[in-house]
């Protein structure tokens, strides 16, 4: 998908209200200080990455793709943005207080090696959006435009992750999107519904190092 058309999605009236559900659980879940720094990988044309800005967040964007970078820069919003992998992060150890994936994850094909790194640079924690296996989204949508090539996770995998790395936390998990399609019965749905149990097709987790 071109940047325009991938941008001009949350722009659409589903696209905005799924958006501005996964960013509030993300934050919930998180509850990031202004002025604390974020690198967002697989930023993309840095929707995620900006939302986090507008937070108050001291936020840069890496991604693999410089059609979506320079998309990206265009749309300014105060991130920096740069080119890479998140498997390979050229900084430092701890050269930011969090890292988060937002649906990027789920297109990398070794999670491990990615989140290892993501742990290496982040002074507080890691921030991750992934596409939940045990949800109707799933069910409605796995294989299929967008989320071909996607690769849908648990719970239960994320806290294996978790085990291989060195002092975290007890895991934060949220979920939300339970009914992907939109409209007033979606909306509905997420008012009355809580963030667990983990049914929503957005999987939300916040990994904490220990202090």
């Amino acid at each position: 998908m071109k940047p325009a058309a991938y941008e001009n999605w949350y722009r659409s009236k589903r696209g905005s209200w799924i958006a501005g559900r996964e960013f509030a659980l993300l934050t919930h879940l998180v509850r990031p200080s202004p002025g604390e720094s974020l690198l967002d990988l697989g930023t993309g044309t840095g929707h995620f990455a900006r939302r986090f800005a507008a937070a108050g967040l001291a936020v840069s964007g890496l991604d693999p793709d410089r059609a979506a970078l320079d998309y990206a820069r265009s749309l300014a919003g105060g991130v920096d943005y740069l080119q890479g992998d998140m498997q390979t992060l050229p900084f430092a150890d701890a050269s930011f207080d969090y890292c988060s994936a937002v649906t990027s994850l789920c297109f990398v094909a070794e999670p491990q090696r990615a989140l290892g790194e993501m742990w290496r640079v982040a002074r507080r924690g890691v921030i991750l959006g992934l596409l939940n296996r045990h949800s109707l989204l799933h069910w409605q949508k796995a294989g299929h435009g967008g989320y071909r090539g996607a690769r849908w996770d648990s719970a239960a995998e994320v806290r294996a992750w978790a085990d291989r790395l060195p002092g975290v936390s007890q895991p934060r998990f949220g979920s939300a999107i339970f009914l992907p399609g939109g409209g007033r019965l979606a909306a509905a749905a997420e008012r009355i519904a809580p963030p667990r149990p983990l049914w929503g097709g957005f999987l939300a987790v916040y990994l904490k190092k220990m202090t």
